[in-house]
Parts: structure tokens; sequence; C-alpha cells
């Protein structure tokens, strides 16, 4: 059985498994059967169909009890009416064993077609601890806070004040449409007076024997325009005091008013105190009479008051006005003492969880946070494809290139992206070689630093070693440092420039980068694209 098992797995490994059906051929293939703890293989699926149909390949975590790390972009290759679909995936596993790589299905026009199941065996890493030192726990490692959120933060923050702003507004400033309730109060006393009397005529008291609550209602509302009008303590004064208080403003030529409505009005309050506080009942007719009386010294009592002096009314106006003025100030002063509050709660919180630099420079509008934190963009550029993620797209352009490269070359594929704000600077190169030629990297390098001399850098300092792109293409990268000079200026600042060098016989790949060497946001811009590049060596 254990011999039958590695014959499958040979011819597993040799040539990959090939399927036909009709017009769709189905093959996978693995590198390798057998991987230590975390390590990675390679799983592939070559199919080939008509031009026309649709395939679907698995996705997710459909390889377990393997685990996906990556599922690759389909390569497609078109044979004349045909297409042939080529889909990786890196899988592994984090626990030592034999494990089946379990049945996929693929989907050609929604008929399924399946590979077949392998083992896999996952072995231990075997430590030996009399030649492998063994060492401590490394002690934590402090790593730059992350500011992305700052910008967020502020904006919520401004947000917030505008809701205030706009409460304050709509509850304290805006001109809101008065109830008829809130009309009525800003009558003057005498036509509110009046109002509350022709409602009290017409109300249903004297119908239902509500005596009670029609003498209190007119009463309550002579002796409150007394108060407003007359000023007189009315409201709260007994009948033989009110008459008192008016005999004396009468006496004293304030209330011109004659004996016999002082005498008709004190009988009606006499009248209405027996009805509140003895149960008198008095016929419809004279509660009738009584309002009407009521009404009539209203009328009388108004034209009985001397009018204001001029110096009175000047009193009275500058009053109301800088009562106005007051109030007005109040509500001013109550909405920059809570702008002030939030804005203060805001900005202690911000200095106190990201430090001042940070705050000022999302406040600010730092241009090269402007690039970091903006909406970034993924994309492909050249042929063969360098895929990169920039924070603006790179625009074509012709470079200037010698006499000596020209005849090397068969075609230039050129992309760039300057910002002078930052002086921040990315570039990538797709070329094709004649005769497939080597590439030629140092003439590369010696070109883009020439074209940093030419910007008016000086003192570049070169240093060399291996890199390798996101998805696992191995090339070279020139990095260093220099001075820089600020676009339409004489001055100079100390940048960093990195130079990434890919290729093979035929063709060379070229990303180009160059920043401020002060400047913390566009070294991470810089450092993102690295970490994004990928390079392709074919369509």
């Amino acid at each position: 059985m254990k011999g039958k098992l590695f014959y499958i797995v040979v011819l597993l490994l040799q040539a990959p498994f090939l399927w036909a059906q009709e017009d769709v051929q189905l093959s996978t293939e693995l590198d390798t059967t057998n991987i230590r703890i975390g390590e990675q293989l390679q799983f592939t699926i070559t199919i080939e169909v008509d031009s026309a149909a649709q395939v679907f390949f698995p996705e997710g975590q459909t390889f377990a009890p393997l685990e996906t790390v990556e599922a690759y972009k389909t390569d497609t290759t078109k044979k004349e009416d045909r297409l042939l679909l080529l889909k990786k995936y890196a899988l592994t596993q984090f626990d030592s064993g034999t494990y089946l790589l379990p049945t996929q299905r693929i989907e050609v026009d929604g008929r399924g077609f399946f590979t077949d199941s392998v083992l896999i065996k996952v072995g231990d890493v075997v430590v030996d601890t009399t030649k492998q030192k063994m060492y401590d726990i490394k002690p934590l490692i402090e790593v730059d806070r992350n500011y992305a959120r700052i910008g967020k933060f502020i904006l919520f923050a401004l947000l917030a004040l505008l809701l205030i702003g706009g409460l304050i507004y709509w509850f304290y400033f805006r001109k809101k449409p008065l109830t008829q309730e809130e009309e009525e109060a800003q009558l003057p006393p005498y036509d509110r007076a009046l109002l509350e009397l022709k409602r009290l005529e017409n109300s249903r008291y004297l119908i239902q024997d509500e005596f009670k609550k029609y003498y209190t209602e007119l009463t309550q509302i002579v002796r409150a325009y007394l108060e407003e009008d007359v000023q007189v303590a009315a409201l709260e004064s007994t009948t033989t005091q009110l008459i008192q208080k008016m005999e004396l403003l009468k006496d004293s030529g304030r209330l011109n008013i004659n004996e016999n409505t002082l005498e008709q009005f004190e009988k009606i309050l006499h009248t209405a105190d027996l009805v509140k506080f003895a149960k008198s009942k008095p016929s419809t007719s004279l509660a009738e009479e009584d309002r009407k009386a009521v009404e009539l010294i209203v009328i009388k009592t108004k034209e009985g008051i001397p009018e204001p002096t001029e110096e009175e009314l000047r009193e009275t106006e500058a009053f109301l006005e800088e009562q106005m003025r007051l109030k007005k100030r109040k509500k001013i002063r109550w909405v920059i003492a809570a702008a002030v509050t939030v804005l203060l709660a805001t900005g202690i919180t911000l200095v106190a969880s990201y430090g001042p630099k940070n705050v000022w420079d999302a406040v600010a509008g730092h241009p090269g946070k402007v690039l970091l934190e903006g909406e970034w963009v993924t994309s492909d550029y050249g042929f063969p494809p360098i895929t990169l993620e920039t924070p603006n797209v790179l625009v074509r352009y012709e470079p200037e290139l010698p006499d000596t490269l020209k005849d090397s070359l068969l075609s230039i594929q050129a992309f760039e992206y300057r910002s002078d704000e930052t002086l921040f600077y990315v570039a990538a190169h797709s070329i094709n070689l004649t005769n497939q030629a080597e590439p030629m990297f140092k003439e590369s390098v010696d070109q883009a630093l020439k074209m940093f001399e030419d910007e008016g850098a000086r003192n570049i300092i070169t240093k060399q070693e291996e890199f390798t792109s996101a998805n696992g293409i191995r090339g070279a990268r020139m990095y260093g440092s220099g001075m820089f000079q600020i676009p339409d200026s004489n001055k100079t600042v100390k940048g960093k420039y990195s130079i990434m060098l890919f290729g093979g016989p035929g063709f060379q790949q070229i990303v180009v980068l160059s920043w401020l060497d002060n400047d913390t946001y566009t070294s991470e811009v810089a450092d993102k694209i690295m970490r994004s590049i990928v390079i392709k060596t074919e369509t």
C-alpha cells in the first residue's frame, strides 16, 4: 500500500493530472507534497476552454484542512479561439501531520469539473539545542503611533461643533413662528384685556351655571390689566385694598377716573367675592351686565391714564433697548463659551492622543499627510507590466535618453507623478530591449542619477542591496541620500531616493522614488509604494 502511495506521489510531481471532456481540458500540479510547518506549497490549476466559456475557480478556504495563504490572479493566454487559464494558490499548514488536499470543483458554463485529492505531509522543524543557542524572549519594541485616524477625529469634532451651533441657532436665534397664545401675550395690556373679555363673553360658563369660574376669570382679567397698565399691585390685593390704591392714584393725578366708575368697580368686585367664597349665585343677566361694566371700566381706565412725557418715553425706550442688548450679549457669550469649550476639549484630547505636531499637520493640511491618507490607486504600467499602488495615477511621459542607449532599446514606456509641494517623485519604466539583450542596470541607475543632478541635486550618496517585490520577484535596489534643490529656488534640502531594478533577457523594469529626508509622511508614502510593487515578466 505504501509503495502504491509513493508511486502516486511521484506521478503527481513529475506530470500534471489531465482530464478531457468534450472541449474542456483540466490539469493540476503541486510543486511538492512535503513541507515543514509554516512553509508554503504551490497548487496550480490549468484549464483550457473555449474563448466564450465562463470559468469559476475555487474561492475562500476551500482547501481545508490546509489554509489558503493567497489566491493569485488568473493568468490568461489566448490561443486562436481557445483560452488557457492558469490559477495558482499558495497553501500552508501550521500543525505537523498528514493532511488530505480535498477535491476542488471548477465550474465551466455551469458544469462541474473536479481535481483529485492528494495527501500532503507536514513535518516538524527539528531544533538541535546543542548547536542552536537558546535566547531569552525579546523585550517589547515601541512602534510609531498610527496617525491615520487623526483627520477623521478632527472632522468628527468639527461636525459636532457645527451640530451644536445649528442647535443653538435653531433654539435661540431663529425667528420661530409664534403660537396664538404667544401672539396674544405680545399684545399691549389694553388690547389683550379686551380680547380676553370678548372670549369670556363667548364662553359656556353661564350656560353651564359655572358662575365661580366666570367671575374668577372676569376679575383676573381686570386685575391683570390694572397691574400692567396702571402700575398698581392688583393681583395680590383684596377688594378694599385695590379700591383704596386706585383712589390714591386718582387723588395724586396719576389716574383720571370718576367716582361713579370706582363705585361700580367696587360693587362688581364684591359680587365676585360672594360668588367665589359664599357660593352666591347671581342671575345670568346680572353676570352679563357685570362683564360689560368691566369692559367699560377698562376703557375708562385706559383713557384716564395720563400720556407719558417725552423724557419718560425716552427713558422707557432706552431701558427696553438696553434690555434687548443685554439679552443678545448673553446669548452671544453663551454661544462663544460653548464653542470655545468644544474646541478646547477637542484640542486637548487630540494633542494628548497624537501630539501637537500631528494635530497641527492635520489642521493645516500638511501636503505629505494628504498624500499618505488620501485615496490611493492601484494600476499596471507598461509592458511587461509593473503594478504599483500610489497616491495618484502616474502620467505617461517621454524620457530624454542619450543616443548610446537608444540603439539598445526596442521600446520604453515611462510614467511619473511629481508633487512640488512635498518634493516627492515616483516613476515607473518598462523597457523592451533589442535582440533579447541582458538588462542594463548600471546604465539605468546612471541615467536616474543624472536626472537628479540635472534637477539640481548634489552630494548624492549611493548604496546597493537586494530587493524582492511583493510577488516574490528578486531584483536590485540602489538607494541613498543627497541634497535636492527646491523648485524655482536656489535652496537645497536633504532628501532620499530609491531605485528598484528588475529584468531578464530582452526586458527591464525600473521604479524610481525620491522624497524629503525629514518628512515622515512622504517617507511612509515611499515605503508603502515599495511594499506594493508587483513585477510581471509576461502578460
